[in-house]
């Protein structure tokens, strides 16, 4: 079954057992697993399987171990929200999932959290060697001048806002990209030399060729790579085939996205929204069902809600 649409999936879904089944295939391929001791001769229960290990001997269902696990919202409900996270450029909000699905937004939020969890790159590639990468950092937040005057920074004090409370900067984000290939993107605390050269150092093969802006933190990118920049402050946007257009075109998607579906990112949750934006992007070549599949073959991550939101 290929799922070009919303309607497809639900319509072939219609059944618990039906998505139960599917996602043993997706997750088992046939031979079935404990996930606590890793014994892979359970026997099959009326709810789910049972380990056969004497020292193990524990009930488990295909949920167990995963981003499912403990969820009283039906598979098919998941499956949905997979699918459109997954699907829209941008992103789609909990209000705007809890309404689509007939959930309430306190589900949606945690189901959309669980699928940004799943969606994490645990093992990335190194980008470079062949294909020629751009780097450059953003920043997420508020303009100071949009802010009401409260929640400014103090010009007395630039640590606290106006009403005396602890100032909070934007948040800084790196990013480097393939041109035509993968982006990578790390939440830092800042965008000081050793946070950025650590980044590039695990995520850009040595010897490759990268592109930055004029930024002083990036001149160290000589010693280990063949390094070139444009100068923005001189409007010299590009030249010849040196230019960061490409990472700039992937800030749009992000700030818009951000912006317009989420309006406000805490620092808390921010690396997940980077994750969710990076793998859609990533992905962009394949169909919404190749995305599906290949997304809900990596959904064995187990995410609380306490440790979401203590």
């Amino acid at each position: 079954m290929n799922f070009k649409s919303l309607p497809q999936l639900l319509d072939y879904f219609r059944e618990e057992s039906t998505c139960i089944e599917y996602y043993e295939n997706i997750r088992w391929k046939g031979n079935p697993t404990c996930p606590r001791c890793g014994s892979d001769k359970p026997y099959k229960t009326n709810r789910g399987y049972k380990c056969s290990n004497n020292d193990c001997y524990k009930k488990f269902t295909v949920k167990v171990g995963t981003i499912f696990q403990n969820s009283k919202i039906p598979m098919r409900i998941w499956f949905a929200a997979i699918f459109l996270a997954t699907t829209y450029k941008k992103g789609i909000s909990s209000v705007q999932l809890a309404l689509d699905l007939g959930i309430t937004q306190k589900s949606a939020w945690f189901v959309l959290h669980r699928i940004r969890e799943m969606l994490k790159e645990r093992a990335p590639k190194m980008l470079g060697k062949n294909n020629t990468v751009e780097v450059d950092e953003t920043y997420i937040g508020g303009r100071e001048g949009n802010k009401h005057f409260k929640k400014r920074r103090s010009s007395v004090n630039k640590s606290f806002t106006n009403n005396g409370k602890v100032f909070n900067p934007k948040k800084t984000v790196i990013g480097v990209i393939e041109r035509k290939g993968k982006v990578v993107l790390k939440h830092s605390p800042n965008a000081q030399i050793n946070h950025v050269k650590a980044f590039i150092s695990s995520s850009v093969t040595k010897g490759s060729t990268i592109y930055s802006d004029e930024a002083p933190v990036y001149n160290y990118l000589k010693n280990n790579y063949t390094h070139k920049s444009v100068k923005h402050s001189a409007n010299k946007y590009v030249v010849g085939n040196v230019h960061t257009n490409t990472i700039e075109n992937f800030w749009s998607v992000l700030k818009r996205g951000l912006y317009g579906i989420y309006h406000q990112v805490s620092e808390k949750h921010l690396s997940r929204y980077l994750a969710e934006y990076s793998a859609r992007f990533n992905t962009r070549e394949l169909s919404s069902h190749d995305r599906f599949i290949k997304f809900l073959g990596n959904g064995e991550h187990v995410l609380s809600y306490k440790k979401l939101t203590i």
